[in-house]
C-alpha cells in the first residue's frame, strides 16, 4: 500500500491532513512527515518508497514551490499535490508550471481530498 509524505510547517495541520485522508476512504499504508522543503528532500533521499507528496506553499527554510523545483530538478517524478491556503489562479499556474501534479486549497473536506487524490491513490 502507498506511503504519503506530508510537508507542512504546522504539525497540527500534518495530523489533520492525515486524518482527512484516512476518513476519505483512500488507501494509504503509512505517512511520513516533514516540517519544510529541506527536511522533505532529506526524507526522500533516505526513503525511495514514497508514492505521493502533499506539500504546503508557505514554510520556513524552503518553501513549497522551492521544494517542487528542487525535487523536479533532481529528476524525481513522485506526484506532488500542493495543499495550501494560496488559492489564486497565478499560484496554481506557478505550481503546476514548476512540476506539481495537482492543487488543493485549505480548508478541505475528506471528499475533496478523495476527488483530488483519487487519481494517485486507490479508494477502499
Amino acid at each position: 500500500m502507498p506511503k504519503v509524505l506530508i510537508i507542512d510547517d504546522s504539525s497540527v495541520m500534518r495530523k489533520m491532513i492525515q486524518r482527512n485522508i484516512q476518513q476519505s476512504g483512500l488507501m494509504v499504508d503509512s505517512f511520513v512527515e516533514a516540517g519544510d522543503g529541506k527536511e522533505a528532500l532529506a526524507k526522500i533521499a533516505a526513503d525511495s518508497s514514497i508514492d505521493l507528496i502533499l506539500c504546503d506553499w508557505n514554510m520556513p527554510n524552503m518553501t513549497g514551490i522551492e521544494f517542487v523545483k528542487a525535487l523536479r530538478g533532481s529528476g524525481n517524478q513522485t506526484p506532488i499535490i500542493m495543499c495550501t491556503t494560496e488559492g489564486s489562479d497565478a499560484k496554481v499556474v506557478e505550481a503546476t508550471g514548476s512540476g506539481a501534479n495537482g492543487y488543493i486549497t485549505k480548508p478541505f473536506t475528506p471528499d475533496q481530498l478523495k476527488t483530488k487524490l483519487g487519481a494517485f491513490l486507490q479508494i477502499k
